[in-house]
């Protein structure tokens, strides 16, 4: 079985952190999204895995290389426009060729993994099978119809919902998908949609089935998703401390302090990550943080957050909390006290608070 990762999408919704960079490469827990992906995949024992790239290509390529430090090979396959999820599979018919498949958005993350959803469609003599999870409400997603675990129906954002499985951006295919594809019409949205290609097969009597997500799904698409992702990841974390703590820090909980990190006269309350290079001083970093490669906090206290590499944050008076912030920000307290702050920055910012 081949992989299709998805990482070619635009990442509209976490402007202005992705006018600069691949949405697909912001990091939780500091670690980019998308590496997540790839070992997911690998997990579940694909390792040949094409690539989808739009506009961030080379940002994306440098960022995986060849794959070899995954343990899998990639092809990288440019896709001309963000058309759909059936548009990036129909890009990738070369590199698919009549090899079933599983493919997989590069912006997800599961815990759990994918290797349930691979097992169960290399068992059985399905046409598709797809993830799925429970949702309050399913008006924003594809929603699935069951009879017990195959599909019957699938109905792409319905004002209505007829369940509430939500489906998650993971599918198996047999190769029957790309004439299912090639039949199709571009949405009212301006895409071609996979629920429409799902639809076909279910219509053309094959067999669809499905599998329940095993302990959580995020789509890391909005500011908020990206720091609830960051929880869920530190929930897991192992202690490691590598780096330099003087005599009047204190380190308390689940706590990475990478090797060149240096902590002074600071209060770190885990789940913290502290990436190498950074520098902390006389501030407090509180849990579910992550603080990213050669930032710099001094006199300053942060909680619930997420800083890129490169930034520096000095003398806030306020407690930054549920903030993500850019790389290369700039962030001087001033003389005004603020009453609170809550911060989405893209890179490169400077601000005064």
């Amino acid at each position: 079985m081949k992989g299709l990762l998805l990482a070619g999408g635009t990442g509209s919704r976490l402007r202005p952190l992705t006018y600069t960079g691949a949405k697909q490469l912001i990091p939780v827990a500091n670690r980019p999204i998308l590496f997540y992906a790839m070992d997911a995949m690998v997990e579940a024992g694909i390792t040949d895995i094409g690539v989808i790239v739009g506009d961030t290509r080379d940002e994306v390529m440098q960022a995986l290389g060849d794959g070899q430090s995954f343990g899998a090979h990639i092809t990288y396959i440019p896709q001309s426009a963000p058309l759909g999820l059936a548009h990036a599979v129909k890009s990738a018919r070369e590199f698919l060729g009549n090899d079933p498949f599983l493919m997989f958005l590069g912006d997800n993350l599961l815990r759990g993994g994918l290797r349930t959803l691979a097992d169960r469609f290399r068992s059985g003599d399905y046409a598709a099978s797809i993830l799925l999870t429970a949702v309050d409400d399913p008006r924003q997603f594809g929603v699935a119809v069951l009879d017990e675990d195959r599909v019957v129906r699938l109905v792409e954002k319905p004002a209505e919902p007829p369940s509430h499985w939500a489906l998650v951006g993971a599918y198996c295919f047999a190769p029957v998908i790309h004439q299912a594809i090639d039949q199709l019409q571009p949405s009212w949205r301006g895409e071609y949609e996979i629920t429409d290609a799902i639809q076909s097969l279910i219509d053309w009597r094959l067999n669809v089935d499905s599998t329940r997500v095993e302990g959580w799904w995020k789509d890391t698409g909005r500011p908020e998703d990206v720091l609830e992702a960051n929880r869920l990841i530190l929930e897991d974390l192992a202690t490691s401390v590598q780096g330099t703590i003087d005599e009047d820090s204190r380190v308390t909980g689940r706590v990475v302090i990478e090797e060149g990190a240096v902590i002074v006269r600071s209060d770190i309350r885990g789940p913290v990550t502290i990436a190498a290079g950074a520098v902390i001083e006389d501030s407090y970093i509180g849990p579910y943080t992550a603080v990213g490669p050669q930032v710099v906090i001094r006199r300053t206290e942060i909680e619930n957050s997420v800083v890129l590499a490169d930034s520096t944050i000095e003398d806030i008076e306020e407690r930054i909390d549920q903030s993500l912030i850019g790389r290369g920000v700039t962030v001087h307290g001033g003389s005004r006290r603020p009453r609170g702050l809550r911060l989405v920055l893209g890179d490169q910012s400077r601000i005064e608070v």
